[in-house]
């Protein structure tokens, strides 16, 4: 079974403020697929996870860029992978390149090519509270192997609140 932590917020900027706790406790070469349907806030998740290194808060969708690509004290590469068909386009447009790279890759809509993504990954699913219109259920998950990462993570977000 994957461990995994669940989150409420109230709203956006509460959203906002989770991912960039979150994104404090990141490494160089981590992945996380952000997943929820269109409009369950994972740009909002994104933003505050380029804001934990230092970028200003104007971060977009990179629905038609497919990724946009952030400086700060860790790079952050932000991708939507919606529109892309088959795992071929993602080789074709140096989709692979990325984990090379020293820095964090945010990729939306990450489960229309789980199979060809490295299995060392958390995932974070948004979805909309029925309760609060602007609050948010956010969960991260991540393989067995990376349990380790999940409870520290869960122990430093305790003690930061």
């Amino acid at each position: 079974m994957q461990p995994n932590i669940t989150w409420h917020t109230n709203d956006a900027e509460q959203t906002v403020w989770l991912a960039k706790s979150i994104g404090k406790h990141l490494k160089s070469g981590d992945i996380i697929c952000l997943e929820g349907d269109l409009g369950a806030g994972k740009t909002t998740f994104a933003r505050g996870i380029v804001n934990a290194f230092g970028k200003v808060n104007y971060v977009t969708s990179p629905t038609f860029t497919i990724v946009n690509e952030y400086d700060g004290i860790m790079p952050v590469y932000h991708f939507d992978i919606y529109r892309i068909e088959d795992s071929d386009e993602l080789f074709e447009m140096g989709f692979f390149e990325y984990f090379e790279r020293r820095g964090i890759i945010l990729i939306e809509w990450a489960s229309k090519h789980l199979d060809a993504l490295p299995s060392n990954r958390f995932t974070i699913t948004l979805q909309k509270d029925t309760c609060n219109l602007d609050g948010r259920i956010i969960t991260m998950s991540a393989p067995d192997g990376m349990s380790d990462r999940i409870e520290g993570l869960r122990l430093q977000l305790k003690e930061s609140n």
